[in-house]
């Protein structure tokens, strides 16, 4: 704890962060033991909002995810939007088409980080998760 202190006594004083940087860890850091799901730019802010995560909303997946499992949303760069339980395993979410495949119970990422991108055409609830889209980790 003092060396935390002291990082930032120094940081105050004389503006340079890098002490700070080697003491803090960024949230990611600690959730990398979860398996994750990567999903597309236009689901964040509904999920930031609270909604479920549904098939089309999915870039990658993750290999070995059971339903039931508790599973981190990461945007496309990596960030943490999210933690919740499965509803699906990682091979039935590759196969769906449509349907909740995540029930998020924890957002930590704020709304409006990302623009909107919330569809209700017919056309975008068409689009699954591509083939070879499944990721050994993250």
């Amino acid at each position: 704890m003092h060396d935390l202190k002291d990082a930032y006594v120094f940081y105050e004083e004389e503006g340079d962060e890098s002490w700070l940087r080697e003491l803090i860890m960024p949230m990611e850091h600690a959730l990398g033991h979860l398996p994750c799901i990567i999903v597309k730019d236009s689901a964040v802010d509904a999920i930031c909002h609270g909604a479920d995560l549904a098939v089309p909303g999915i870039s990658r997946i993750e290999e070995g995810i059971n339903t039931g499992n508790r599973v981190v949303i990461y945007t496309l760069r990596g960030e943490a939007v999210s933690i919740g339980k499965a509803k699906k395993g990682s091979e039935d979410m590759f196969r769906a088409e449509k349907g909740v495949c995540v029930e998020t119970e924890k957002v930590f990422m704020k709304p409006g980080t990302y623009m909107k991108g919330w569809r209700r055409k017919e056309k975008y609830a068409q689009q699954g998760v591509e083939n070879s889209k499944f990721i050994s980790s993250c």
